[in-house]
């Protein structure tokens, strides 16, 4: 790898080190952030869901949650695109009712899964109750969900810097071993 593109993903991979460390001592732009990221991602899952209800509904028969599920997620999108700061202050209430209410759909959609056979159902099911467990706890303590958001992102922006920073140290070592096998090799 050149030492030009090493020295740039280092440079990437401290940046975002740094974007994550603002994360969490400014839970207030990342919200406004997440906010949009949320928005889009939402928006995209919802449309998508709603595809997967319609093509599915024949041999998965509560359809129905699916599709309340999906256009839950396209509502919430859109709110949080068209209203960023609204979406922000009302993010904590909003993530963790998706989360409480995907809980109790997972929940809900783990017997369709037992209906056809798939034995891992138990599964699904118990992370769906988790899931809206979750969620409930953090409806009841939204300060700490804000908290809590916030520092997850940054902990995520953080780990992936430092991904970027031990890759170019990964590939030093790569290719000193490289070098170390060509040189026996030529000696030979």
């Amino acid at each position: 790898m050149k030492t030009s593109t090493k020295i740039w993903l280092c440079i990437a991979g401290l940046l975002l080190v740094i974007l994550g460390v603002i994360c969490i001592v400014r839970p207030d732009i990342t919200l406004i952030s997440a906010a949009w990221i949320i928005g889009l991602l939402t928006l995209v899952t919802g449309i998508v869901k709603l595809i997967f209800t319609f093509r599915t509904q024949a041999f998965l028969p509560n359809s129905g949650t699916r599709a309340l599920s999906a256009l839950l997620d396209i509502f919430f999108g859109c709110f949080f695109l068209f209203n960023l700061f609204g979406a922000a202050l009302s993010l904590p209430v909003v993530f963790t009712l998706w989360v409480m209410i995907e809980g109790i759909v997972i929940a809900v959609q783990s017997f369709d899964y037992k209906k056809v056979g798939f034995p891992m159902w138990w599964v699904l099911l118990l992370l769906g109750i988790g899931g809206a467990a979750l969620g409930y706890y953090g409806l009841k303590n939204l300060d700490v969900a804000a908290g809590v958001l916030s520092t997850i992102i940054g902990i995520g922006i953080i780990a992936d810097g430092l991904a970027y920073i031990l890759a170019v140290v990964g590939v030093n070592r790569f290719e000193k071993r490289i070098d170390k096998l060509g040189r026996i090799i030529d000696e030979q």
